[in-house]
């Protein structure tokens, strides 16, 4: 957990609304012991994993178990104007579950019943508290997978709200891409389903799409159909290392270009490197790390992971490591896996600054080196991986939180980035969202007619302003 931190310029804007005790004996009524005030439960529900550690924890905690649920804490709350904001496991890193203007948290960690598996469709519907590890064990007799892997355990309704993607996206696409339907609670408590376990539609708008992404902000899903995908008849995993980034970034741009369905190639660099081995006791070389995997039939596995291995070897790549059985593939990715946890404990009392922007894959070797370059000169520990296979990469700033310096460097370090990554045709966020810690970044990224109509529409689906408020942009 990140260590608090008093600077200043991660202070969002507090605009506590008032609850009033009506609304907060009504809620004990209809909810009893699953309505909560202790202090100790609001605080829990009123921390993530972001840079914002100083945000008034909710007035109140509802513990949901069934749509119905969702439905009458949002009816009440629509009835007094009180704040709502959906809670899964609180991974989060932008703030995107702060009560920055107070209200209730509807905890919907109970809703965690896989509803339908649909085997034969290849989709499976869900409550959103159903995390993805949970999924996956779930399903496994069928023969499927669900491969969005975002690394935490998150849920599938935090995964939905977040447009979630992770180490799978290369190959699968992101939740954008993988939710075909949902059934979401609206500002005034009425239940409704968008979208259908068909593969296609043209039926009006993509009100789906719409909901995923959303952050919370436009209602709270209660269900989620998403597409599930055969396990793989042949999975192989390989490292390779490589005397520079920018060669393993040039062997992975090739890969993409020429069409390899490579379904996960990640990056870390030799700082990371070096921080997992001491972490993990691990003996990897201390170079530019690409870890890969690649799924198909026995020959199509091989045959991919072939041309990669000819393709690193013209950039330098060399000490590849395959894996075919489970037990050696698990190894390989506990360097990735362990990499945040490794960077912290490589300086004691630190605190991450994540960052996550994605560019087109033609212009990750320019955003990714400059960006390299400025961090070293800056002199704040770091460390860098990256679903670079889409173009997605995060730098982790190791910051001291009680030295001011360290945190205005960190933050000019991100503007730097996103606004680099900008000029190259790029996103400020490739999978964390908007939250708190990006709304500035969004304005420069769409322009301000964009975030307007991002306004009117939630004007429209949310008049009083109860959904989450205060995340994405202000209104």
């Amino acid at each position: 957990m990140n260590a608090p931190t008093p600077a200043a310029h991660l202070a969002p804007e507090i605009a506590q609304r008032a609850v009033p005790e009506a609304f907060l004996t009504a809620l004990k009524a209809r909810f009893g012991d699953n309505c909560s005030t202790a202090l100790v439960v609001r605080e829990q529900h009123g921390r993530d994993e972001s840079a914002f550690t100083h945000v008034p924890p909710p007035a109140a905690v509802v513990f949901a178990e069934c749509t119905q649920d969702v439905a009458d804490a949002v009816k009440l709350c629509a009835e007094h104007k009180v704040p709502v904001i959906p809670f899964g496991v609180g991974s989060s890193l932008e703030g995107h579950l702060l009560a920055v203007q107070g209200g209730i948290s509807i905890d919907l960690m109970r809703m965690n019943k896989v509803l339908a598996i649909n085997a034969e469709d290849l989709t499976v519907t869900v409550q959103p508290g159903v995390t993805r590890k949970q999924l996956n064990d779930e399903i496994k007799s069928t023969g499927l997978f669900f491969p969005i892997d975002p690394g935490a355990d998150a849920t599938i309704g935090g995964m939905s709200a977040t447009r979630a993607s992770g180490t799978n996206a290369v190959r699968y696409g992101t939740m954008r891409e993988n939710v075909l339907a949902l059934e979401v609670v609206t500002s005034s408590g009425e239940i409704i389903r968008t979208g259908t376990r068909a593969k296609k539609s043209s039926a009006g708008y993509d009100l789906t799409r719409l909901m995923v992404g959303s952050e919370g902000t436009l209602g709270v899903m209660t269900e989620i159909t998403v597409r599930l995908y055969p396990l793989p008849e042949a999975i192989s995993a390989a490292i390779c290392s490589f005397p520079s980034i920018e060669a393993a970034v040039r062997t992975v741009i090739q890969t993409i270009q020429l069409g390899v369905p490579i379904a996960r190639v990640e990056l870390i660099d030799h700082n990371t490197v070096r921080m997992v081995n001491a972490y993990a006791k691990l003996g990897l070389r201390e170079e530019a790390l690409l870890l890969m995997e690649f799924h198909g039939s026995p020959a199509g596995v091989k045959e991919q992971a072939e041309t990669v291995q000819e393709i690193a070897s013209e950039f330098g790549g060399n000490a590849f490591e395959w894996a075919t059985t489970p037990e050696e593939r698990t190894r390989l990715w506990t360097a990735r896996h362990n990499a945040y946890f490794a960077a912290v404990q490589s300086r004691p009392g630190c605190r991450a600054i994540s960052t996550d922007t994605c560019v087109p894959i033609s212009r990750l070797a320019d955003c990714l080196l400059d960006s390299v370059t400025e961090t070293d000169a800056s002199g704040i520990p770091y460390f860098l991986v990256g679903h670079v296979g889409d173009g997605n990469f995060h730098f982790g700033y190791l910051i001291d939180p009680n030295n001011p310096q360290e945190c205005e460097t960190a933050e000019a370090l991100n503007q730097q980035l996103v606004n680099r990554a900008l000029r190259l045709g790029g996103t400020c966020t490739g999978e964390h969202g908007i939250g708190l810690h990006k709304m500035d970044f969004l304005r420069t990224e769409t322009g301000e007619g964009a975030v307007d109509m991002m306004r009117t529409i939630k004007r429209a689906l949310d008049p009083h302003n109860i959904m989450n408020p205060g995340k994405i942009f202000s209104m």
